[in-house]
């Protein structure tokens, strides 16, 4: 077996391609499950799996899937591939290297929640990996893997992709929901959620990329094999998208549970020049600021350590690493811009705030700002949070508080002398 449980490609010729992938036993899980499991065994797999969303919060993928109302059809499956958080990185690769793992996992999913009919969304910088994901899913039916009566039997499973248009707010599932509708990408209103309402407002399960790409190890090899990965409550392997101030950037697949500071030193090769690090962004821009003392360094990777030892949620794990040299009110300043332009405009406390936010930090960098302007940006943030529609607002204020909360000597070094 591959080193590797999702970035196989590296040491698996032609992965990329059908025949390649089934040569390595692709979508042997696949019709394992279509000719041998019931939906909802494959469901109780992955629950037993205790696969954990690799998209953010981490919730457990299995339990997610079990909210569909089995009363209101059809069931639907949505794999975003909208991936367009600053310093994210792992979908990509997998689309592109090893694609039919992933689709493998959606069909999986949509078998488990009784669905015949999935949707890829990607993000629209993506439309090259689009072509190719059409290639794939042509392919397939091809091969007979998608279609009518599937091995057989009475399974009829059909696949589209569809293109977005460059809105980082499309990443958000309900705002996803509404551009494949043909909707301005604003997110809705919750509750209903897209458990019981979502895609044309029947039941829908939404999964990333990544999450997915761990569905056929899982059913082939069984939940127990999966546990032999990872911590007890975070199972199974994760893609690190390391990048910021490091000597090998790039994406590594190690257990949950590994310290910052292997990922850091052992497999990103330490900082250029041998400087210090001063900062970890352990989720890309919508991160609540690390400082890297040796705690940090040391607490690991996980979806439970990393909130409760160093307050910061581990998000996509895409860690960004913040040197010594690095003036952390000019980070936020490019956190805070960022935001303010992705900001869909719905909500008046994230169109208002992230305006706010950006508008401070600049006169901060152009050295026209006061100490009572450092006060008063974290009084914006700070008042933004829990009152956003979506998350992204919530994710705009994280550097911001943490920054000033951690790094204050920073923000006064800005200020006009």
């Amino acid at each position: 077996m591959s080193q590797y449980i999702l970035l196989r490609h590296r040491d698996t010729p032609n992965l990329h391609t059908l025949d390649g992938y089934q040569a390595s036993g692709g979508f042997a899980a696949f019709q394992k499950a279509v000719t041998t499991m019931k939906p909802e065994e494959v469901l109780q797999e992955v629950k037993d799996s205790g696969l954990r969303e690799r998209g953010g919060a981490g919730f457990p993928t299995g339990i997610k899937w079990s909210f569909l109302p089995d009363k209101i059809w059809p069931h639907y499956v949505v794999a975003n591939a909208d991936e367009s958080e600053p310093g994210t990185f792992k979908d990509r690769e997998l689309l592109e290297e090893n694609p039919f793992q992933f689709l493998e996992g959606l069909m999986l999913a949509c078998y488990a929640v009784q669905a015949n009919l999935g949707y890829v969304y990607l993000r629209g910088e993506f439309w090259q990996i689009s072509e190719q994901i059409d290639g794939c899913i042509a392919a397939l039916e091809s091969a007979g893997l998608l279609g009518e009566n599937l091995f057989g039997g009475n399974y009829k499973l059909s696949l589209h992709t569809h293109l977005g248009a460059g809105a980082y707010i499309c990443g958000e599932e309900t705002a996803l929901l509404e551009s494949i509708e043909g909707h301005l990408g604003q997110p809705r209103l919750r509750p209903p959620f897209p458990a019981t309402s979502g895609l044309f407002n029947k039941p829908t399960v939404i999964n990333n990329v990544e999450t997915l790409a761990n569905v056929p190890p899982i059913v082939e090899h069984g939940a127990a094999w999966y546990h032999t990965f990872g911590t007890e409550k975070s199972p199974g392997t994760k893609i690190f998208s390391l990048s910021g101030n490091i000597n090998k950037p790039g994406n590594y697949e190690l257990p949950l549970g590994t310290p910052f500071r292997e990922l850091i030193y052992g497999h990103g090769g330490g900082i250029p020049g041998g400087r210090g690090v001063k900062a970890i962004m352990a989720a890309g821009a919508s991160s609540t600021l690390i400082l890297a003392d040796d705690k940090a360094l040391d607490t690991p990777m996980d979806y439970e350590s990393t909130l409760q030892e160093l307050g910061a949620p581990l998000g996509s794990a895409s860690v960004i690493v913040v040197d010594d040299a690095v003036n952390i009110g000019w980070l936020v300043k490019k956190t805070a811009n960022f935001f303010k332009h992705e900001s869909c405009g719905k909500c008046t406390p994230c169109r208002e705030g992230t305006y706010w936010m950006d508008h401070i930090t600049q006169r901060l960098i152009e050295g026209e700002a006061s100490l009572q302007d450092v006060d008063l940006l974290y009084n914006v943030a700070t008042q933004m949070q829990g009152r956003n529609l979506c998350a992204l607002g919530e994710f705009s204020t994280m550097a911001v508080t943490s920054g000033i909360e951690k790094f204050r000597d920073d923000f006064e070094a800005l200020v006009k002398k």
